[in-house]
């Protein structure tokens, strides 16, 4: 398992699904607009990994993401005290892990996802994360990937 933190971030997969996130090859995760939430994207440093949920349509962890720059201003948010950083992508899940699939699995009884449900963003424990990736059949790649990654654009809002 590499080094760092873990975290969870959510998006609507209509908004921008972890497939865009592979085709963009980065983005700026933007539009976060709850303090506690805030404050968890601005404790997160490069080559942190995060689990990818899709919230609202699928309610499944669907891939994980790599955490690429430091905390900056959100640029959808000129003037004011919100945060983003810039995330990629690292691996899709061979199988999704549900949200139903987590809350039947006494192990995640204190994942940030069920006990933090409103929070777009938040810390996740180590084992939580690998728990999540191995129920979803998927292991992370030895090395991330070399392919070039283009300057971020923020991500679609909600």
């Amino acid at each position: 398992m590499a080094t760092g933190r873990y975290w969870l971030i959510k998006s609507e997969p209509s908004v921008y699904a972890y497939a865009q996130l592979e085709a963009d090859g980065r983005t700026a995760w933007t539009g976060v607009r709850n303090f506690e939430a805030r404050n968890n994207l601005r404790a997160m440093t490069p080559g942190d990994l995060c689990l990818y949920y899709h919230s609202n349509e699928d309610k499944a962890v669907v891939g994980v993401a790599r955490v690429l720059s430091k905390p900056g201003a959100d640029p959808t948010a000129p003037g004011e005290d919100w945060a983003s950083v810039d995330v990629g992508p690292v691996v899709a899940f061979t199988t999704p892990v549900t949200l139903a699939t987590i809350k039947a699995t006494p192990a995640l009884k204190d994942f940030p996802l069920l006990t933090r449900s409103r929070l777009s963003v938040t810390p996740s424990p180590v084992e939580h994360f690998e728990l999540v990736l191995e129920m979803g059949q998927t292991k992370l790649p030895k090395a991330p990937a070399s392919k070039p990654k283009p300057k971020a654009k923020p991500r679609p809002q909600p």
